[in-house]
């Protein structure tokens, strides 16, 4: 059986392996990010089973319940509870009377799921929920955002030992890096992220998302859902994301590298810095 790497809180496992290179052969020991079903349950009654890093549970179902839009305010979620089930795990969360009655008839009318950001939701307008848009938000230099980056790969230890997890990590202008969360999945990295900082009281208007991932619709939309006005992703964008971004208020950059990004909605948050002429 694998046994949990030291001092990862089982988050990686250590594994035994037959590694060629160069023609040569040799066993090894290899780490490995651990994946195992996460379910969510609300009042007793099961909402849906999320593959995770068991990490930073807590932080994950409160981001979740937020971003999901379950809850419209963190205090309408009232306790969280984390709870080993045979190779599984349960999170058990009791919230608002009002807001568990909502996703009861949510729960009855689900017919299927898809993974993947959509858990739960039936029609095409739960998927892209109508979002009032956001206004204010950071105003975040391009020397600062180039900074964050450059950082970011400093602040992944499970991804060092393991190269395959996501992170999600706010930033704040004048301060920097403040809070990581990684994850095997992207949205669950996110949502991490959010309950993270919803747990410590943070201001969303405050500071920005950074993702080593793509930037899907789906991590624009949790972005909006929760008041974090400006996300910038490492990687692509898609075109549905690109489009929520704008309705939404919310500032999107992708592509982002330590000397060069791109702008795909509401530019107005990001500045130049005085005498950078390069390109933004």
């Amino acid at each position: 059986m694998p046994e949990p790497v030291a001092g990862a809180q089982g988050a990686a496992v250590q594994l035994e392996v037959e590694r060629w290179r160069a023609g040569t052969r040799v066993h090894a020991f290899d780490r490995v990010a651990e994946e195992v079903p996460i379910a969510l349950v609300y009042e007793d009654v099961p909402h849906g089973v999320m593959l995770a890093t068991p990490a930073d549970l807590e932080d994950f179902a409160v981001g979740f319940t937020l971003s999901e839009g379950l809850v419209e305010r963190p205090e309408e979620i009232r306790g969280v509870a984390v709870h080993l089930a045979g190779e599984s795990i349960e999170i058990r969360l009791s919230v608002a009377w009002e807001r568990f009655t909502a996703l009861l008839e949510r729960r009855r009318r689900l017919t299927g799921r898809t993974g993947c950001g959509l858990c739960g939701v039936e029609t095409a307008e739960q998927a892209v929920r109508a979002l009032a848009p956001l206004t204010g938000g950071p105003t975040v230099s391009v020397r600062e955002l180039h900074a964050a980056i450059a950082a970011l790969g400093q602040r992944q230890p499970l991804n060092a030992l393991t190269g395959s997890v996501h992170a999600a990590a706010w930033v704040r202008p004048g301060t920097g890096i403040e809070t990581v969360r990684e994850d095997v999945g992207r949205h669950n990295a996110l949502d991490k992220l959010i309950g993270a900082q919803v747990r410590a009281g943070a201001d969303f208007a405050g500071g920005f998302v950074l993702l080593t991932s793509r930037a899907s619709f789906e991590m624009v939309q949790k972005c909006a859902a929760v008041g974090i006005s400006f996300l910038a992703a490492l990687s692509a964008p898609t075109a549905l994301a690109v489009r929520v971004a704008r309705q939404t208020g919310v500032t999107l950059i992708a592509f982002a590298r330590e000397q060069q990004h791109v702008v795909y909605a509401h530019a107005h948050r990001l500045r130049e810095d005085c005498g950078d002429n390069r390109p933004s």
